[in-house]
């Protein structure tokens, strides 16, 4: 579930897009058991059904009668640095969010990232080092005292 946060959904979609991958890994094991690298198999299908449902969702403004409730501030150093890591995060491209949650986050090999996404592992290779160049220069990671330290 953490995985599709960060490539992306909201908690809510996580879970639904979680189950969803469950049940097509589960109706299908004798493929997911073919396959030579069943982590990667299922981060695929993850992908996928991400893909799928967003084609499908109208993601325009939806008008509402009451506005929500303010946020609580938490000064908690580690809420903060994940909150501005999922904002920097947020902020790139899709593919380069994709890249580094499977590389960093899911702990994929190069290759078998490559294998998730259909791409060539140099392609990989360079989509990692410009997201994480362009990470480095993210004010919100840059100016928070943890992500100097670390």
């Amino acid at each position: 579930m953490r995985s599709a946060v960060l490539l992306g959904c909201s908690p809510q979609e996580a879970e639904d897009l979680v189950q969803t991958t469950l049940t097509r890994c589960y109706t299908s094991w004798d493929r997911v058991a073919r396959a030579s690298n069943r982590e990667a198999y299922v981060y695929r299908v993850l992908v996928n059904g991400m893909h799928k449902s967003r084609r499908r969702r109208w993601w325009r403004e939806q008008p509402t009668t009451a506005l929500p409730d303010s946020a609580s501030t938490d000064h908690a150093d580690g809420v903060v640095l994940r909150q501005s890591l999922r904002a920097a995060l947020g902020g790139l491209s899709e593919d380069h969010r994709k890249v580094l949650v499977l590389r960093f986050f899911a702990d994929l090999t190069e290759r078998e990232v490559a294998e998730v996404l259909g791409v060539p592992a140099g392609t990989v290779k360079s989509r990692v080092s410009r997201a994480l160049a362009l990470l480095s220069t993210d004010v919100r990671l840059t100016d928070h005292p943890d992500a100097r330290s670390n």
